[in-house]
C-alpha cells in the first residue's frame, strides 16, 4: 500500500485552489481518491482547474468566494460542506501580497493584505471548524510564508499578516484540541511558478533570493503538496500547533 491511501475519500477544501499551490494541492488530493472542492476569484482559472481535477476524481467541485468578506467565506463553508456531504480537511491556501516598500503602503494595501491572509484564514477555519466538531475532528492547514519568521524588503504587511497566522495556527490547535481538530501550517520559501516568473526576471532579486537559501534554489510546487500531504494524514496524527518550514534552510541561518 502506497503513503496516503487514508486520504482516500476524504472530504477536503482547498481556498485558492485554482492555480499555483493550491491547484498542485487540490490536484494531489483528488489523484489519492479524495474529494474536493476548490475556491478562487477568476472564474476562467477556477473552470480551468476544475476540469483538470474532474479528470482524475469526478467528484471536485469549485466555488466563488471573497475572501475578503465574512459572509461571503461562512456562505462557500457551507455550500462546500453541502457539496461534499461533510469536511475532513481544510487547506487555508488563498491569499496575496502587495510588494511596496514601507513607507509606500497605504491603509488600503494594508488591509487588502491583512484581510485575506489573516482574516480570511480565521474566519474560514472558524466556520470549518462549526462542521468540523460535528463530524468527529478534523484538520486544518494554513500556508504561511517563511515571512512569518524572518524580516525582508518590501514586505511589511505581508510578513505581519502571515506571523499572526501562525500564532493563528497555535491558539486554534489548542482551543480545538478537545474536539479532535489539529491545526497546522506550511511556510514555504520562494517557490518556482509560472506565477512567479515574471518577479524573477529581475536578475538582481533573483540571486538575492538564492543566496539566502542553503540548498541554492527554488522550491519546486511538489515540496509544498508533500508538507500538505504529510500534516493531513494519518503520518501526522499528533502533531498539532507546528508550521513546517520548508524554505530549503532559509530560516536555519
Amino acid at each position: 500500500m502506497g503513503y496516503f491511501q487514508e486520504l482516500k475519500g476524504r472530504k477536503v477544501l482547498v481556498t485558492g485552489g485554482s492555480k499555483g499551490l493550491g491547484k498542485d494541492a487540490a490536484l494531489a488530493f483528488a489523484r489519492l481518491g479524495a474529494e474536493v472542492v476548490i475556491t478562487g476569484r477568476n472564474m476562467d482559472d477556477l473552470e480551468n482547474a476544475l476540469r483538470e481535477l474532474r479528470e482524475v476524481q469526478p467528484k471536485s467541485f469549485s466555488l466563488a468566494a471573497d475572501m475578503q468578506d465574512v459572509g461571503s467565506i461562512y456562505q462557500m463553508v457551507d455550500d462546500s460542506v453541502a457539496m461534499l456531504g461533510g469536511l475532513d480537511i481544510l487547506v487555508n491556501n488563498a491569499g496575496i501580497n502587495i510588494a511596496k516598500p514601507a513607507f509606500e503602503v497605504t491603509e488600503e494595501d494594508w488591509d487588502r493584505v491583512l484581510d485575506t491572509n489573516l482574516k480570511g484564514t480565521f474566519f474560514c477555519s472558524q466556520r470549518a471548524g462549526k462542521h468540523m466538531v460535528a463530524n468527529g475532528g478534523g484538520r486544518i492547514i494554513n500556508m504561511v510564508s517563511q515571512m512569518a519568521f524572518v524580516g525582508y524588503i518590501k514586505r511589511s504587511a505581508y510578513c505581519s499578516s502571515k506571523g499572526g497566522a501562525v500564532q493563528l495556527t497555535k491558539a486554534l490547535a489548542v482551543e480545538w484540541a478537545p474536539y479532535g481538530i489539529k491545526v497546522n501550517a506550511v511556510a514555504p520559501t520562494f517557490v518556482e511558478t509560472d506565477l512567479t516568473k515574471k518577479m524573477f526576471e529581475d536578475r538582481e532579486f533573483y540571486q538575492d533570493v538564492l543566496r539566502r537559501i542553503p540548498l541554492g534554489q527554488l522550491a519546486q510546487v511538489s515540496d509544498i503538496t508533500g508538507a500538505v500531504l504529510f500534516l493531513a494524514s494519518d503520518m501526522a496524527n499528533f502533531i498539532t500547533g507546528e508550521t513546517i518550514k520548508v524554505d530549503g534552510g532559509w530560516t536555519a541561518i
